[in-house]
């Protein structure tokens, strides 16, 4: 009974978390306050790693997770086409990296507000917007623990004690990722979300286009990683496995947990935990240190490149409105007359998830 009661609190405080603003930002400050105090108490054992990380190996890492983040921008795309809304490569980059900005706010929702708009401001329905965002997410998160579930065991007998549970769980992630299954998990979740399902769901093919991109994304973000703790121990090939599937696992499950900003916090735990076979602690929270400031230069350097796409759009937009204001005297429209919004334009005076101007597709 006792313990019934305690987890109820639990379910509670956590709940009240989640909706409250200023909660999450108080838990964002206590997990900043708790980082700074490990390194503080780490610090001879975290300098000591950091003298022998080569710095070419910490550029190399930075490299590995923009070319991973290209993937995943990639597999979503794949995603949205197959939904029915195939997008340029260029307008694809420039909705998920600014978006992406958002993550690093309080709040998952930010970000994925920012995803649906923003691909709205582009023809994308925000129903199906919000359906391959959530599809995008469950394809991610899947197979990042599949992939998990494979090397960590292959990694270190140690290593397959600790996670025979993520081995045993493997097909459930492999059943959860096939079309009707997701399909109806993806419905769900519209559900939730107080929207229809979609009329047209994920293709086999689609499916397998994604999971392709979503694969090589995982294994450069390992490859961010591993960079480091080779460098690091001087072992080489030989954490390969290890660092491939400590990352996926950590980014993975730091991704479902939503109350912390981008993971921070749960995902160098987790990380820590994952390298403890090949790093003592002050080693390993060095790494995890600097896996973070690596995926955050790369996801600064791809908002930038968002943006600065964005700007060129709107330049585009602006000339183009230029040369066809002539015409659209002489024919007595204007440029505001139409009912959808530019390539670089925004779609105004319609809320976030209210009906689409362009169909309920």
């Amino acid at each position: 009974m006792r313990t019934r009661q305690r987890i109820e609190r639990v379910r509670r405080l956590l709940v009240w978390v989640r909706a409250s603003p200023l909660a999450r930002l108080g838990l964002l400050a206590i997990v900043l306050a708790c980082c700074c105090y490990a390194v503080a108490a780490e610090w001879p054992g975290v300098h000591a790693a950091l003298g022998r990380l080569r710095w070419g190996a910490a550029a190399g890492s930075v490299a590995a997770a923009m070319a991973g983040a290209g993937c995943m921008m990639l597999a979503w795309r794949a995603l949205l086409a197959d939904l029915g809304s195939p997008l340029p490569v260029a307008t694809t980059a420039r909705i998920t990296f600014v978006s992406q900005l958002a993550k690093y706010v309080p709040g998952a929702i930010w970000s994925f507000a920012a995803h649906v708009e923003l691909g709205y401001d582009h023809y994308v329905p925000r129903r199906r917007g919000a359906a391959s965002v959530v599809t995008a997410l469950a394809v991610t998160v899947a197979i990042g623990l599949a992939i998990a579930a494979i090397a960590l065991p292959l990694a270190s007998a140690a290593a397959a004690r600790h996670y025979l549970w993520a081995l045993a769980a493997l097909p459930v992630m492999l059943v959860c990722l096939c079309p009707p299954v997701l399909g109806g998990l993806t419905d769900l979740a519209l559900r939730a979300l107080r929207l229809p399902p979609l009329e047209r769901r994920l293709s086999w093919r689609g499916l397998a286009v994604a999971a392709g991109w979503t694969v090589l994304g995982w294994l450069l973000l390992g490859l961010q990683v591993w960079l480091l703790l080779s460098s690091m121990t001087g072992r080489g090939a030989g954490v390969l496995l290890l660092a491939v599937g400590g990352y996926a696992l950590a980014c993975s499950v730091a991704l479902m947990l939503v109350i912390f900003p981008n993971g921070i916090g749960a995902r160098e735990l987790i990380l820590i935990a994952a390298l403890a076979p090949v790093l003592d602690r002050p080693a390993a929270l060095a790494l995890a240190l600097l896996a973070r400031a690596a995926t955050t230069i790369a996801d600064l350097a791809w908002g930038g490149i968002g943006l600065a796409i964005g700007r060129r759009a709107r330049m585009a937009g602006a000339a183009a409105d230029v040369d066809a204001a002539p015409a659209a005297a002489a024919g007595g429209a204007g440029p505001g007359s139409g009912s959808g919004s530019g390539s670089g334009g925004t779609v105004v005076g319609r809320g976030f998830l209210e009906p689409d101007a362009q169909g309920t597709s």
